[in-house]
């Protein structure tokens, strides 16, 4: 039994304990009744597991251990004023990747990319260090939750709006503006076929998210780094990108001093794209600058489309 369908069953037996409390049934027929079939056939098609219901339920999980299972990392950037006579600028935006490591691979590489950091440490390639100095002249804050298991990793999803690491919120709400970096596949957004069909470049950013100026800047960015990107509300697309959109007040992106942010859903193509070797975390981090310059160009068109709406947010 993996670590994840232990929690399932875990999690069917403490529903029925709690149903029984509060019917007043017998608790061993409600447990009788919960348990789960000791085998089925081997052509069964099981529905998706249920998501854990917040990031507490999931460190509350005895099976799941931080730095095995999963891992948190952020930076919050000392920045002080101690002159009366002059203002400081202080830090606006911060990065998300709320479903880092392997459960929507590159994100976290590109958290680290975009906030100025190194995705990897390079030894004698002079590509810096995550944890070290900054590689960038700008940077910025930043929150990464990672996947760290073998295989499985998607179980360790939380939906974006359940998001409830402390950490991960103060983060949002201390910035007038959030970028937060999930993964999709090219399927799931479904795109008009005329424009993007399936045999096309499925290589595709969905922007979303309530800030309309953080959006456009972002398209804008990205499309003149030479990747494609859509805006989620373009009455084009919208009809089909409810779900990717960002549109929920609770999204951490949203969770901003502003009540907006930006959020960048992007498909499995065009984030495997970005690596010289995709397919494994040592990979990703050992091979984000042998990817022919796609890595850097599509990061520091965040960038650029960060620095555009800071612009637009002078120092009060």
């Amino acid at each position: 039994m993996s670590p994840f369908e232990q929690s399932a069953s875990r999690r069917t037996v403490l529903t029925a304990l709690a149903a029984a409390a509060t019917a007043g049934a017998p608790v061993i027929g409600q447990l009788a009744a919960a348990a789960p079939a000791a085998a089925l056939p081997s052509d069964t098609t099981l529905p998706d597991p249920a998501e854990y219901l917040s990031n507490t339920d999931l460190y509350q999980q005895p099976h799941l251990v931080e730095g095995t299972s999963y891992s948190r990392r952020y930076r919050r950037h000392q920045q002080f004023d101690l002159k009366m006579s002059q203002k400081y600028d202080f830090p606006r935006t911060a990065i998300l990747a709320l479903h880092g490591g392997g459960i929507e691979i590159g994100t976290s590489e590109l958290c680290l990319g975009i906030a100025g950091y190194s995705p990897g440490s390079a030894p004698g390639d002079e590509k810096g260090d995550p944890s070290g100095e900054p590689i960038l002249p700008t940077v910025h804050d930043y929150f990464m939750f990672e996947g760290l298991l073998s295989e499985g990793n998607r179980a360790l999803h939380v939906t974006s709006k359940n998001c409830d690491d402390h950490v991960a919120l103060a983060t949002a709400r201390s910035h007038l503006n959030v970028l937060s970096l999930h993964g999709c596949t090219f399927d799931q957004i479904k795109l008009p076929t005329a424009e993007y069909p399936a045999t096309g470049n499925r290589a595709v950013a969905v922007v979303g998210g309530l800030n309309p100026t953080f959006r456009t800047a972002l398209v804008t960015e990205i499309r003149k780094a030479g990747f494609q990107a859509v805006d989620a509300y373009d009455p084009k697309y919208s009809a089909t990108l409810g779900e990717f959109n960002g549109s929920h007040t609770k999204n951490p992106c949203n969770l901003t001093m502003l009540s907006m942010g930006a959020q960048l859903e992007l498909t499995t193509e065009l984030r495997k794209s970005l690596f010289g070797d995709p397919d494994s975390r040592g990979g990703r981090a050992e091979s984000w600058y042998k990817s022919g310059g796609r890595f850097e160009a599509f990061r520091d068109a965040c960038r650029k489309a960060i620095a555009t709406v800071e612009a637009g947010q002078p120092i009060l």
